[in-house]
């Protein structure tokens, strides 16, 4: 191909030369054009880092082109409604129309294999109540026994993203939202930006291992800027961030390209490098540290509610954080379980598809081992992790949930496309980018109310669900109002499938035996 492509650019610019000055000027045009498309091709011959564009010159091109381009034509052209990844064409389509205020009901029935196994649904009443009087807006308050400034806050709520992987009009459209519908909005691990306090809108302030926002410039957690941020007004919960969905065990990742100045000012970091977190906190080194420094995160920021984040891994690990609990008897005032399906953030591959305990697993465990050792009434949990329907937010509930967060719907909402191009610095939209020429395309003050458009659908259609179960109340949601189907002709409660464990049944030493070996491994002083 190297001496097709020699003999054959040779002719062609020996004929366009020809054309031009024997019949006409305007053959100038093509000439030039051969000459840019040959020392194009003797550019591919000579560079050593693609091997098909040094074999095929302008040719091989093509194929980087076509790789590029894929996602695009398999998202428009290739799949169904029903098996778009990671989130399908029908859940993308409700949350544009929710967010846009237009008709999200769906004619001529379900495109979902109802006889499939992995099949879920919620089971009705032939007595369902009136959804018109039930609580549209269902609440849940934050707060212990040890909580001198509890929180009442909505059952669904924007999950965590930074500012940095997310955009400053992101950012302030979210907040704008939350500021609107009333709901709270989590900062992520990257610190408190200005975006996040223009609108006013409730802050859950996120500390994650890089301590970003709150550090000293050795990277250690900083008390005196913890103290001084955590009083803000508008930053009504603190979650300390253990792990996550998207890469449980590994850090968080800003590309160089997302790093701008500004960024690093509010991070304390330098600017224009790859700042990758830590795997782990340098605040402390065992359960009980933990434990003790979540109080100590409570007491800085003058009593508000403080919990913590992470993706169930290791069963020993969480059960030593309870034990040092009762122990210590301090408590968070909230858990959020993130999925291992969740995720906005950039990860290794490998870690996004092959590490954590997905969400309703994790859930249901948490939920348990809590109820099990009988201080759950302590603990409100959070669920987070793909729940971008109604139908999502009942099954987290009946796992054991008081609410729900979400990442990727809220992106939605700002009007992603799911181009998969979060960690190019790219992104279309301008939701995932510090791109200013890709920014300026997301316009705050139309974007914040289709966020909180969404939310107020979505909290709609989870009452009528509530009320088609006839129901009052969410809390009466048991886990016997899911089913799953596990093969062909058979099909099982959700509390077939995740059995309950008897209140405070553990203290008794009632443990079931699939968690006899992680109770003896679990130690307050170690991790191991």
């Amino acid at each position: 191909m190297r001496r097709i492509f020699v003999i054959g650019s040779a002719i062609a610019l020996i004929l366009a030369l020809a054309l031009s000055l024997f019949v006409s000027h305007w053959w100038w045009v093509l000439f030039g054009l051969f000459v840019l498309l040959t020392l194009q091709g003797y550019y591919d011959m000579a560079q050593k880092r693609h091997s098909i564009m040094r074999t095929f010159p302008l040719v091989g091109r093509l194929r980087y082109w076509m790789e590029d381009i894929r996602p695009k034509i398999y998202q428009y052209f290739v799949e169904s409604d029903t098996d778009g990844k990671p989130i399908n064409r029908i859940d993308r389509s409700s949350i544009y129309q929710r967010a846009k205020l237009e008709t999200d009901t769906m004619p001529f029935g379900t495109q979902l294999d109802v006889y499939a196994e992995g099949y879920e649904w919620i089971m009705h009443s032939i007595n369902p109540k009136d959804f018109n009087k039930l609580d549209t807006s269902p609440r849940v308050t934050f707060g212990n026994k040890d909580c001198l400034k509890p929180y009442d806050g909505s059952i669904f709520n924007v999950s965590a993203m930074s500012y940095g992987s997310l955009s400053s009009n992101a950012i302030e459209a979210l907040n704008g939202g939350a500021k609107i519908g009333n709901f709270a909005h989590n900062t992520g691990e990257g610190g408190i930006s200005p975006f996040h306090l223009k609108h006013g809108g409730d802050l859950i302030w996120q500390i994650g291992t890089g301590y970003f926002g709150c550090r000293n410039d050795d990277g250690t957690f900083s008390r005196e800027l913890f103290q001084e941020k955590s009083n803000y007004e508008s930053v009504r919960m603190i979650e300390l961030k253990v792990s996550q969905g998207a890469k449980p065990g590994h850090g968080g990742i800003l590309p160089a390209s997302k790093n701008t100045p500004e960024i690093a000012k509010i991070r304390h970091i330098k600017p224009g490098t790859v700042v990758a977190s830590p795997p782990f906190h340098s605040a402390f080194n065992t359960p009980r540290e933990m434990v003790l420094f979540l109080k100590e995160l409570r007491d800085l920021s003058g009593g508000k509610p403080v919990g913590f984040k992470l993706c169930i891994g290791r069963k020993s690990e969480f059960i030593a954080i309870c034990k040092a609990m009762i122990e210590l008897d301090i408590y968070p005032d909230f858990i959020t379980v993130d999925g291992a399906e969740g995720g906005t953030g950039a990860a290794p591959q490998e870690f996004s598809n092959y590490v954590g305990v997905p969400l309703l697993d994790g859930l249901a465990f948490v939920d348990n081992v809590l109820t099990g050792l009988d201080i759950r009434h302590h603990i409100k949990l959070i669920a987070s992790g793909k729940i971008l329907s109604g139908f999502h937010i009942v099954r987290a509930i009946a796992l054991g949930a008081d609410a729900c967060n979400s990442a990727r719907a809220m992106m939605m909402a700002l009007g992603c496309i799911q181009a998969l191009l979060c960690n190019t610095n790219k992104c279309p939209t301008g939701v995932a980018t510090q791109d200013p020429a890709l920014v300026v395309g997301l316009d705050v003050n139309d974007k914040k109310y289709r966020v909180a458009n969404y939310h107020k659908s979505m909290l709609k259609t989870f009452v009528e669900l509530i009320g088609a179960c006839g129901i009052d109340h969410y809390k009466q949601l048991t886990r016997s109002h899911i089913y799953r189907r596990v093969f062909l002709n058979e099909m099982r409660s959700f509390a077939e499938i995740y059995p309950l464990v008897p209140k405070g049944s553990m203290l008794r030493g009632e443990i079931p035996e699939k968690y006899i070996a992680d109770f003896k491994n679990a130690q307050m002083d170690s991790w191991v």
